[in-house]
């Protein structure tokens, strides 16, 4: 056999040989491998979190895990492993997988309605990496409440309820700090001019709108409430909010999980800050957090003459307004022999 068909005999077997490992690799790299029915689906990687831990987070996910290792190995995965979010979709080859898992996708952060700051803390602390009790902490840091002007009895209201994105991994104090600046960027100079309009500060606004909010469900109807709040305060009247009543008793039973649906004559007496039928002014702090249409509505108020206010049995959600108080003892009277014929004892 001469040397030009041996070399060309090596030349097919490299060739081949070429070929079948390209097979092999292309196979390893761009077949499916996922083992998951869901079209697309969520992994967590934890902050401090190491390859091995990552492997863990992924293998019920990942039909193949040496055919990952082999690509994560290839493209240098295990040295740059990155903690957060990471989606995951049905069918994804090897190569997909180690591109999605270097990819952290944000979270679009949900609340409302939180009545208290440990309440808010559970909730954010559902949906991002810190915990409640870190957050809660955080929250409170004393340097923080000092530097910006809080307390722990008012820092609620730098939490304007509405949907935030934010990485899942993002630190507390990352996440507090990106609060703030929403809260300044909210609190622009034309809605502190319309809280200084009805002689408020901003804190001072988010406390009433949290009174507002409470009030009533019905959107349309909050800007009358919040005129009706302002009249009593211009003219030094106590605010007489139920919903504070309300408040008060929860605090003063460390109970928050308590349905109140009705408010007795021997509540309104209740020693607390937060009582507002025996306080003058305004509580220490949001009875809830309100959401932008009561924030809207005291910088917005109605103009009226209306001093009273009590739930109406014609209009259910909606309340019936008076001037005078022999005029709201009729509307308190209707109410009062509603509400005691349906029987309602709390």
């Amino acid at each position: 056999m001469n040397l030009k068909k041996i070399l060309t005999i090596a030349s097919v077997v490299l060739m081949s040989g070429l070929l079948i490992y390209g097979f092999i690799l292309a196979n390893q790299v761009f077949s499916k491998n996922t083992k998951f029915s869901e079209s697309e689906l969520y992994v967590y990687v934890p902050t401090g979190s190491t390859y091995e831990d990552v492997k863990k987070i992924i293998a019920p996910f990942v039909e193949n895990m040496n055919r990952f290792e082999m690509v994560a190995n290839k493209r240098s995965y295990p040295e740059n492993i990155k903690p957060g979010r990471f989606l995951l979709t049905k069918g994804m080859n090897s190569y997909d997988l180690v591109k999605a898992m270097r990819s952290n996708v944000p979270v679009k952060l949900a609340f409302n309605n939180q009545e208290r700051l440990e309440n808010f803390a559970g909730r954010v602390g559902s949906q991002i990496e810190p915990d409640s009790l870190t957050l809660l902490n955080t929250f409170k840091d004393s340097i923080f409440l000092k530097e910006n002007g809080f307390t722990d009895e008012n820092v609620l209201v730098v939490f304007i309820p509405n949907t935030y994105e934010v990485y899942w991994n993002i630190t507390a104090e990352k996440f507090r700090d990106k609060m703030i600046k929403e809260y300044r960027n909210f609190w622009n100079k034309e809605r502190i001019e319309k809280a200084e309009k009805q002689g408020l500060t901003p804190v001072e606004a988010t406390i009433l709108a949290s009174i507002v909010h409470k009030e009533s469900v019905k959107k349309d109807e909050r800007p009358r409430i919040a005129g009706v709040y302002l009249n009593r305060m211009k003219l030094e009247m106590p605010l007489q909010a139920d919903p504070t009543v309300i408040f008060a008793k929860k605090k003063k039973d460390n109970d928050f999980d308590q349905v109140i649906k009705r408010v007795f004559y021997n509540d309104l007496f209740l020693n607390s800050p937060y009582n507002t039928y025996k306080v003058i002014g305004l509580p220490p702090g949001p009875i809830a957090m309100p959401d932008i249409t009561a924030l809207d509505a005291v910088l917005n108020p109605e103009k009226n003459d209306f001093i009273y206010f009590c739930a109406s049995v014609e209009r259910f959600g909606y309340h019936e307004f008076a001037a005078t108080l022999p005029e709201h003892n009729l509307n308190a009277k209707k109410y009062s022999d509603w509400i005691n014929g349906q029987g309602v004892k709390r």
